[in-house]
């Protein structure tokens, strides 16, 4: 569920510290050994960086769908494609399965999506820019 809030361009900046420092930690960690924790803290990333560009916007999601819409909400900006949507929707997936199913994720999948989750990232970080 999407919820209407005041846009808080402080506390923005303050999830914009806290990836910082998880895109420090997700560096440190040997991708192939620990596949699933980094892509698990890409997933983070992502997700923290989608809040905080719908909190400039005056929203938030909320309840057991939460990330979904978070995710599907980022169709509305012309940056993200259908199929950037997707590819996270994906990644929702995998994450929601290694952390409630304790299912692994393979490190080739780290290695075969990895340049386009860094993208995403990006672009991500670009857009909350432009709006601050």
């Amino acid at each position: 569920m999407i919820i209407k809030v005041t846009p808080d361009k402080e506390r923005v900046k303050s999830i914009l510290q806290l990836i910082k420092e998880r895109e420090e930690f997700v560096k440190l960690i040997d991708h192939q050994k620990f596949s699933t924790n980094a892509a698990e803290n890409y997933y983070e990333i992502i997700k923290e960086l989608a809040s905080a560009l719908i909190l400039l916007d005056g929203f938030k999601t909320s309840g057991d769908s939460a990330h979904r819409d978070l995710i599907d909400y980022l169709i509305n900006y012309k940056e993200f494609t259908e199929q950037d949507i997707s590819f996270l929707n994906d990644l929702r997936i995998k994450r929601n399965n290694s952390s409630y199913d304790g299912k692994k994720i393979d490190p080739s999948y780290l290695t075969n999506h990895k340049g386009k989750i860094l993208e995403l990232i990006e672009k991500l970080k670009k857009t909350i820019k432009d709006k601050i």
